[in-house]
């Protein structure tokens, strides 16, 4: 097993604002690879319909081996615009919409149903956004049914919703729970009112103490939190004050995110006031701030942005080098495939990846037509699923076996990887890699930029260096 695996953030390395500075650069977040950005239009339903085949042929059918499934439900609905988003959403204080949307998903579920077979094992369930409790309860319980007809979902899986702090009470809490949500993500960004007020999202701190303290009574097996730093008004000050407030409250695990400011792409983020973001030697201050902090009061850092409890499922699977990562992140499930349902939402099926239409018309026109809704994705190359394997051992074990790389795809791993080895020379220079006579090993220091060692094996962007579209690794 790598040491870096076995690493927690009690023996957290010192990070210097030089190599913080060095390595800010744009990179992808490697929730797949290839990237979505490197999905085509020439892929769509037929392709889909192969893929969802290619399983039930493969073991996927009642009765088979096949490994359970992982699902995602996209709900796009929000009733106020978040100044730094950019997830696909839709703004509108009508709640009447949903009627229209939850008849195309119970469409798309059926169509699903009638590829795969009615009863597959479900392991995850994630219901995100947008803000899934912009739905009524027994909205959100009628779609929790239509799901549970159609999959098999197994004891001791994990089932997640995220939750806007602003549309939920402890009585909603309390229906969840009932439902058989057993994850929680709270969307918190920033503590500070300033903060809040300037990016259009206020909810102060005692409200989400509030429903903290209610989802523990509840017996919620895991609550995350989602923060973000580089946000309009944020100081070095305030972001400690929002760190030492969410810590007091003891989540099972933070993300915490880089804002990236594109308004040129997010229409929203035209509202933010660009003078008023942190300096970009500030934003590398929260972000050094934010490691120190969390590794002093009782978290590991697990990879990425992500932090979890020592005791948490993540942080253990972490140490036993049985994490895993997917479209919504860091997992302790095995690779699964992952169906994703309504507007916009991608999903993983054996070698190929999907993506559903971006807008309400288009998703609701192909369903009409009993169509799967699928505008573009990619099948995926010997090669891809060479580097898919490389990538993935490096941002979730931190380690890259040399020989299990060889006997899985029959290369010669130093042969083919010549050049990538070559490239990370300068990175075993930084200490942030080892190289090794039987792989490639993420170093304690390196696990902080692991965005920036996979980068090196990803032929896609080492061919166009087009670094422009993603967020910066920091």
């Amino acid at each position: 097993m790598s040491e870096s695996v076995l690493l927690s953030n009690h023996a957290a390395p010192v990070i210097s604002g030089e190599i913080l500075t060095r390595l800010d650069v744009a990179g992808p977040r490697y929730t797949s690879y290839p990237t979505a950005d490197r999905f085509v239009e020439a892929y769509g339903p037929a392709q889909y319909l192969q893929a969802l085949q290619q399983r039930v042929e493969g073991g996927g059918a009642i009765g088979g081996a096949a490994t359970p499934l992982s699902i995602y439900v996209h709900i796009p609905f929000c009733e106020s615009v978040c100044y730094y988003c950019a997830c696909n959403k839709v703004i509108t204080k009508h709640h009447e919409r949903s009627a229209e949307y939850l008849e195309a998903l119970r469409t798309e579920i059926d169509m699903t149903v009638e590829q795969l077979g009615r009863g597959q094992a479900v392991s995850q369930l994630h219901f995100g956004g947008g803000s899934p409790t912009f739905l009524t309860d027994d909205e959100l319980e009628g779609l929790l049914t239509t799901l549970q007809s159609a999959f098999r979902f197994v004891p001791g899986g994990e089932y997640s919703i995220e939750i806007d702090p602003r549309t939920i009470d402890a009585g909603r809490l309390k229906r969840l729970a009932a439902m058989g949500f057993n994850r929680l993500s709270f969307g918190v960004q920033d503590f500070d009112p300033h903060v809040q007020q300037a990016v259009h999202r206020v909810q102060p701190f005692e409200q989400v103490a509030e429903l903290m303290k209610a989802a523990r009574a509840e017996g919620f097996e895991s609550i995350n939190m989602d923060l973000i730093y580089g946000l309009p008004k944020q100081s070095l000050e305030s972001f400690q004050r929002t760190l030492t407030q969410v810590s007091s409250l003891k989540p099972d695990r933070v993300a915490l995110y880089a804002y990236a400011h594109l308004p040129q792409r997010f229409k929203p983020q035209r509202r933010i006031d660009a003078s008023a973001l942190p300096k970009a030697e500030d934003k590398i201050g929260m972000l050094s701030m934010a490691i120190n902090h969390f590794g002093s009061t009782g978290y590991d850092y697990i990879g990425m942005d992500h932090f979890a409890l020592h005791h948490d499922s993540l942080a253990v699977a972490r140490r036993q080098g049985r994490l895993h990562r997917n479209f919504q992140g860091y997992s302790t499930h095995p690779d699964s495939d992952l169906i994703g349902l309504g507007v916009s939402a991608i999903g993983r099926v054996g070698a190929h990846y999907s993506q559903n239409a971006k807008t309400l018309d288009d998703y609701y026109d192909s369903l009409r037509r009993r169509e799967f809704p699928i505008v573009r994705g990619l099948m995926l190359s010997r090669d891809d699923l060479v580097r898919r394997a490389v990538i993935m051992a490096v941002m979730c074990q931190g380690r890259v076996d040399i020989e299990s790389i060889e006997l899985a795809y029959l290369i010669d791993f130093r042969q083919y990887f010549a050049t990538e080895l070559r490239q990370l020379e300068p990175l075993v220079e930084s200490g942030l890699v080892q190289l090794e006579s039987d792989g490639v090993r993420v170093t304690a220091l390196g696990w902080y930029f692991v965005r920036a060692i996979a980068m090196v094996f990803d032929r896609h962007l080492q061919a166009d260096k087009k670094v422009e579209r993603f967020s910066r690794i920091i």
